[in-house]
């Protein structure tokens, strides 16, 4: 399928190393568990978002990172924006959790709308952060004060290029022991190194998912050990097996991140 085609199809993906949007086909997904804030909307009708501790049934909903969740929509479509949690203070989040639960019809006219504004513009130009919060929230979403040494080794985890990515790597490049670095990690994140290094490898497949490409070669590349361990992950964190993905994802228009315009995201089409 040629680009033009998929951004005819209306099934569009934003895509940087801070936020995702994603307009597109649901499938049947089992429990998955999002590395990252996931906020849902119903293209028509009603989501329910089922928890361990709760079910939600209305036309938005949000999920906080790594909670286990089920998802069903009564349309085949769905509206699902995902927020990195080191990018932003959680703080902020909860108060959008409130706003959600308290309003979420009119929270889901705002995505949808921020949706056909994307659909019908068929934007091709630049986006950085501060512009997709608006767009969707209306507002910048407050930043995460992380210490430093955190910050650059969270950036460097969303870098799959072939770079080391060991916890004793990442601690030696900001000058700390590998002990003290994973205590300050999780103490800064929230989350084990282990736990948010697989996220981002999990996350990173996002970029391939309207491409004709050896899923085994794939996963080899983003630094799986083999398929098992790749499905296993992938599951894990979307509910889909990677083929039900790629299998969903044909006429999806991704727009990805320029890679040179860090902490001020923008997006471009095609491969980075």
């Amino acid at each position: 399928m040629n680009d033009r085609d998929r951004r005819q199809s209306g099934r569009l993906m934003l895509i940087s190393p801070e936020r995702v949007f994603y307009a597109g086909l649901l499938g049947r997904p089992l429990r998955r568990a999002s590395g990252g804030y996931n906020i849902y909307a119903a293209i028509r009708g009603q989501l329910r978002i089922t928890t361990a501790q709760a079910e939600v049934v209305d036309e938005a909903a949000i999920v906080p990172p790594y909670v286990p969740h089920s998802v069903e929509s009564d349309h085949a479509c769905i509206i699902c924006l995902v927020i990195e949690p080191e990018t932003v203070e959680p703080s902020a989040m909860d108060e959008w959790s409130a706003r959600i639960g308290t309003a979420a019809a009119n929270i889901a006219q705002r995505i949808r709308a921020a949706y056909e504004s994307l659909h019908l513009r068929e934007r091709r130009g630049g986006f950085t952060t501060g512009e997709f919060d608006q767009l969707f929230f209306g507002e910048a979403l407050r930043a995460r004060d992380l210490d430093l040494r955190i910050r650059r080794s969270a950036a460097r985890l969303n870098d799959f290029s072939g770079a080391s990515m060991t916890a004793a790597d990442c601690a030696a490049a900001v000058g700390l022991s590998p002990s003290r670095f994973l205590h300050l990690f999780k103490e800064q994140t929230g989350v084990s190194f282990r736990a948010f290094r697989a996220w981002k490898r999990a996350r990173h497949l996002l970029h391939f998912v309207n491409e004709d490409i050896n899923l085994a070669h794939l996963a080899q590349d983003i630094g799986y050990p083999d398929s098992t361990h790749f499905s296993h992950s992938i599951r894990r964190f979307y509910g889909l097996q990677p083929r039900a993905i790629f299998s969903g994802s044909r006429d999806l228009a991704i727009y990805r991140s320029d890679p040179g315009l860090r902490g001020t995201t923008g997006f471009r089409q095609g491969r980075p």
